[in-house]
């Protein structure tokens, strides 16, 4: 058998064993790994290869700190034990990377491979990838940033015998860090990660090493005694097993400084890339990490004369190289010898040469990797973005994920659009013409009319006038034609590639955020310290950032010309044969089934616009046909308490999160139950609610604006057959939501509620685990009081406590720890956070599985009743 025939197998086999193998004509995608099955509810350990992606894939979900760690119980017949480990659990732990970088086992005798551990984690990341379409790579990638992993840049396929640079699959990743200017303030910055430029550094490997490659990357990362295992390493467990099909890989991470003196290790943003296996067998790899880094590490024991042959043709490069060499004995006038020859083709010099033995002190070892690192940067270097590796990448024939035609069309569309827009305002005003003004004009004589209708008034003249102005409200919107922003728009949604699509949404997102306005941002210790110095009544929804241009903004006047001409042919004064806008929500629906949030109440009017929503809907029921039961779930609170992040986490969700960084309406978002679940769970889709900044979180009592938050929290939990109120301190219990609460308690349609305390202040405090249940705190009585007496409960001052649980044993109150493990940009999700997330999603399953929860809805019923409500 030839090499290639050896490769091609080797790959078929890998693919075969995890279960993959039916994923390479039609990629995984990232709705088949959403799915609700009745492993979502499990805490489980594979028990066979095939589990280990689909294991994986929850975990990194969950961003659960150990989705590295994969622990695979395997299923060992009694008689089968040896009998020296009859009382031992028959478990196998994986680790990734575990054969960090080792050419030979003369090192580590007890890291063999056994028949019990046939593959490398790495390898399972590579199979996975390979495996998925673009947008699950994009999402394997970003959840992997947010717990820190190293990421994936070039992904070897020895069966097709090309290497592809992940640029797509990165380009979703933002990076946020401190800025210090030389004079001047500093401020914090964000950016993607493939448009920031930063000076590389690449780590790789010639022939054999004693020293860990990712060992050392991660010490020289990592502020503190501890290490961050960005890098996984042969080190950091017991098990090794042999790389099969990922040597070749190419992984990325960042430093990036968070402004704080005792944990920056570097003043400014650093990238560090990892070359998985031997530059001898990976030349294109390590070329191109040649071409993009400032400074290349090259980690052996020996210079033999084949690799002096190597490095020789890389006379010429602007890339400043070091050894780093563990000699064998006896080897040392070889490497001596090589080394000088070296040094003027390199342009090196006798400090570019580090040796590192066993008796090397690690410290300080580290400390003057660091020093190395710092010196270059300080002088003039290459400072790239990824989207600029990208270009090495292309002329040295590597592929580039993102060149494929439906992604490059798609592209060049959005930048049709995005290249007018100059001023998000006066983008909005001049383009988006139906909304703004026209909108809220309408929205409130809507309001005004339904007030009335339901008043239970007779019809009189007030009411007849009310319609007319609706109606020429209506037809003066009705008169506008789309502008050809909005018309590309449609366009780019309308078109018969469901992938150009999902394509054009994402560009069109990334796009957007660049043309808008920029946010105040504040460092990372004053955002955490923000709600204590306001004594805990602080209105974070009220903080000065200026909203950005969304795609939401595109869909929001295409709600409104649909809603404009459903308005006038039901007053009949529009034939419906004229309509020309009747197909929008079928269009919107696509982008739902997509993964997209759709808006609920819009967040400019704080209104809903009834008759889009419903066909939206309508729409929904004749694509689901047969699997159209629901339960709704909505999660309420103030903004900045960690809603969407919880969401997110919860179910694989893409609510926009982070304080100002998304639009203030409530938006759904929709989760299939896999079909073989359906039965058991009693419901086909979960349509999940996020409630953005609709709810204040200053305590006041009177007045429009808290009559009406009061009255859309009361539409999302009437909604709802599962409610989770957010609540960041003892005492932020919002108004509003005690308001809905007393009003649904009168109608008795209580949705099954959980409320949950999310810790926010202390990033490292372990806090009680989540089922330390705790009793509710009194509401503040000014708040209970004016609540009570808008509903006219009288009977004096009632707590929330009082209203919400007449069992205090039954109480449904959970803690969440913090989200970070340590302090940002660089920490980790804490893997306490993540835990107690997935008990409070399994809870909230079981609940809704034994009945709990409000009766499940059929589409028809919830469109009824977002009517009624």
């Amino acid at each position: 058998m030839d090499a290639d025939d050896s490769e091609r197998s080797r790959l078929q086999e890998m693919l075969s064993l995890l279960g993959l193998e039916t994923y390479q004509a039609q990629k995984l995608s990232l709705p088949d790994s959403l799915q609700i099955s009745s492993e979502s509810m499990k805490n489980w350990a594979p028990q066979a290869p095939k589990d280990l992606p689909w294991n994986f894939l929850r975990k990194l979900q969950a961003l659960n700190a150990e989705a590295r760690n994969t622990t695979m119980v395997l299923d060992v017949p009694p008689d089968a034990r040896p009998a020296e480990k009859e009382s031992q659990m028959e478990e196998e732990i994986i680790y990734w990377d575990a054969a960090d970088d080792i050419a030979a086992d003369i090192y580590s005798f007890s890291e063999l491979p056994t028949p019990d551990t046939p593959v490398n984690p790495l390898d399972l990341l590579c199979a996975l990838l390979l495996s998925s379409d673009s947008f699950l790579q994009q999402e394997i990638v970003q959840k992997m940033s947010l717990c820190q992993f190293a990421l994936p840049l070039v992904l070897p396929d020895s069966e097709n015998h090309y290497h592809t640079f992940l640029l797509w699959a990165l380009r979703g990743v933002m990076r946020t860090w401190w800025a210090q200017p030389p004079r001047g303030v500093g401020s914090l910055r964000e950016d993607s990660a493939v448009l920031s430029r930063a000076p590389a550094f690449a780590f790789v490997r010639m022939e054999v090493s004693s020293n860990s490659k990712s060992q050392l990357l991660n010490a020289v990362l990592s502020a503190g005694h501890r290490p961050r295992d960005c890098f996984w390493h042969r080190d950091l467990n017991v098990g090794t097993n042999p790389r099969e099909i990922a040597d070749g890989l190419v992984e990325v991470s960042w430093f990036l400084p968070s402004g704080r003196e005792d944990l920056d290790v570097f003043p400014e943003p650093m990238a560090f890339l990892n070359l998985r296996g031997d530059i001898g067998s990976h030349w294109l790899q390590f070329k191109l990490l040649t071409e993009v880094s400032s400074a290349v590490f090259i980690l052996t024991d020996n210079i033999s004369k084949k690799e002096y042959k190597l490095l020789s043709s890389m006379k010429g490069s602007a890339t400043k190289y070091y050894f780093i060499l563990s000699p064998y004995r006896g080897k040392r006038n070889t490497n001596l010898r090589f080394l000088n020859r070296l040094i003027p083709v390199l342009k090196m010099d006798h400090s570019h040469v580090l040796v590192k033995v066993s008796s090397t002190d690690s410290v300080g070892f580290v400390r003057r990797v660091r020093s190395i690192v710092a010196h270059v940067a300080r002088s003039p270097c290459r400072r790239l973005s990824v989207e600029e590796m990208a270009h090495a990448a292309r002329r040295l024939g590597l592929r580039v994920d993102e060149d494929c035609e439906e992604c490059q069309r798609a592209k060049d569309r959005m930048e049709r659009i995005t290249r007018k827009i100059k001023d998000s305002d006066a983008y909005r005003r001049d383009e988006l013409r139906l909304q703004g003004e026209p909108w809220r004009k309408a929205a409130q004589v809507e309001k005004e009319l339904c007030q009335a209708q339901w008043a239970g008034d007779p019809p009189d003249k007030g009411r007849a006038e009310l319609r007319h102005r609706l109606l020429e409200l209506r037809a003066q919107q009705n008169g506008h034609e789309p502008t050809w922003g909005v018309q590309e728009f449609v366009a780019g949604i309308s078109g018969p590639s469901l992938g150009e699509k999902q394509y054009f949404l994402r560009w069109m997102e990334w796009g957007l955020a660049r043309v808008a306005p920029p946010r105040p941002r504040q460092p990372p210790e004053t955002i955490v310290t923000l709600r204590a110095k306001h004594c805990g009544v602080v209105d974070l929804s009220e903080l000065l950032w200026p909203e950005p241009l969304g795609v939401e903004d595109f869909l929001r006047e295409m709600g409104q010309f649909y809603e404009a001409e459903s308005c006038l042919v039901e007053a009949g004064r529009l034939p419906a044969g004229q309509r020309r806008f009747a197909h929008f929500p079928g269009l919107a629906l696509e982008l739902l089934l997509l993964g997209l949030p759709l808006e609920l109440i819009d967040g400019s009017t704080l209104s809903t616009p009834l008759r889009w929503v419903t066909g939206l809907l309508k729409e929904l029921h004749i694509r689901l046909e047969r699997r159209s039961r629901l339960v709704v779930l909505s999660v309420l609170g103030v903004p900045g308490t960690g809603k969407s992040t919880l969401l997110n986490t919860m179910f694989g969700l893409r609510f926009a999160t982070g304080q100002g960084c998304g639009p203030r309406g409530a938006f759904m978002q929709l989760v299939t139950v896999a079909e073989s679940f359906s039965p058991d769970l009693g419901c086909d889709h979960i349509l999940v609610i996020d409630s953005g900044g609709l709810i204040g979180g200053a305590l006041a009592t009177a007045g429009e604006r808290f009559e009406l938050e009061a009255s859309l929290a009361t539409l999302l939990m009437g909604l709802s057959n599962v409610t989770v109120v957010s609540l960041a301190e003892t005492r932020d219990v919002p108004p509003a939501i005690l308001h809905a609460f007393l009003r649904l308690e009168k109608t008795g349609h209580m949705p099954n509620y959980q409320f949950v305390y999310q810790n926010l202040h202390d990033v490292c405090a372990p806090g009680p685990r989540p089922r330390d249940r705790r009793q509710l705190p009194d509401l503040p009585g000014d708040a209970s009081r004016s609540a009570a007496q808008m509903e006219k409960q009288g009977g004096g001052i009632r707590t929330l406590a009082d209203l919400a649980f007449c069992d205090p044993e039954k109480q449904h109150v959970w803690h969440i720890p913090g989200l970070w493990h340590g302090i940002p940009p660089m920490a980790a999700v804490s893997l306490g956070y993540s835990e107690a997330i997935f008990e409070l999603k399994r809870c909230l399953l079981e609940n809704i599985r034994n009945g709990l929860s409000n009766q499940n809805k059929n589409i028809q019923q919830l469109i009824e009743l977002v009517r009624r409500l």
